[in-house]
C-alpha cells in the first residue's frame, strides 16, 4: 500500500492484537508441560517406592509426542489444512498423562512376577506382555475409534478441536507399539544390569523370631 502511494509515509503500521497474548500463553503451555512431567514423576515414585522405573515408564513420552507431530504432519500433507494453535497444543499435554498408562501395566507386572519368585528375567518380561496385552489393545482401540470421527469425519466444529484428536490419536497408537516392542526390550537390558550388579528386586523376608 506504501508503495503505490495508498499509505502516506507520516502513517505506522504495527501488527498487534492477539499475536502477544498468543505468545504468553505458548511460554505458559511450555511451562506447564515440565510441571506434568514432574508431577506424573513424583505419583509413579510414589506408586512403585522407586525413582528409577518411572524413569523408564516416561520414555513413552517423548515418543508419544513425536507420534504425535508426525500425525500432524500427515493430516497437512494430505490436504486438511490444521494449524498448530493452542487447542492443538494442549493435545500433547493431554498425551502426557494417557502414554504412560500402558508402560505401567507392564513394568508393575513384570515387577511382580519377579517378586513372586520368577528368575528367568525374559520370561518375567513375556509373562507381563502376554497379560496385559489385551487391556493395553482394549483401551488403545477404544481410544482410536471414539477419537476417529472427530479426525476423519468434517463437520461444523472440527475444525476447532481436530488438532486435538489428531495429536492423541496417533500420539497414542505410536507409543503404544513402542509400549510393546522397544520396552519390553528396555526393561529386559535393564533387569539383567541390575541383576548382574547384585541388586535384590524381591522383597525382604517378614522378620520372625528364631526359637532358643
Amino acid at each position: 500500500m506504501r508503495s503505490e502511494g495508498e499509505l502516506p509515509q507520516s502513517v505506522s503500521i504495527d501488527i498487534s492484537g492477539a499475536s502477544d497474548q498468543l505468545m504468553e500463553t505458548r511460554a505458559a503451555l511450555g511451562d506447564n508441560y515440565i510441571v506434568a512431567i514432574v508431577l506424573s514423576f513424583l505419583v509413579m515414585v510414589a506408586i512403585f517406592n522407586h525413582w528409577g522405573w518411572p524413569l523408564v515408564i516416561l520414555t513413552a513420552v517423548p515418543l508419544g509426542i513425536a507420534g504425535g507431530i508426525a500425525g500432524l504432519a500427515a493430516l497437512n500433507g494430505v490436504g486438511v489444512r490444521q494449524p498448530f494453535d493452542m487447542i492443538t497444543m494442549l493435545g500433547f499435554l493431554i498425551l502426557l498423562g494417557v502414554v504412560v498408562n500402558n508402560p505401567i501395566l507392564i513394568v508393575d507386572r513384570t515387577l511382580s512376577n519377579l517378586r513372586e519368585g520368577m528368575d528367568d528375567v525374559v520370561e518375567a518380561v513375556r509373562e507381563a506382555v502376554s497379560t496385559r496385552i489385551r487391556p493395553i489393545m482394549m483401551s488403545m482401540i477404544t481410544t482410536l475409534f471414539g477419537l476417529a470421527p472427530l479426525v476423519f469425519i468434517p463437520g461444523e466444529g472440527t475444525e476447532l478441536y481436530r488438532g486435538v484428536g489428531v495429536v492423541v490419536l496417533t500420539g497414542l497408537l505410536f507409543a503404544t507399539l513402542v509400549t510393546l516392542t522397544f520396552l519390553p526390550a528396555l526393561l529386559v537390558s535393564i533387569l539383567k544390569l541390575t541383576r548382574h550388579r547384585g541388586l535384590n528386586l524381591r522383597p525382604a523376608k517378614p522378620f520372625s523370631a528364631s526359637k532358643p
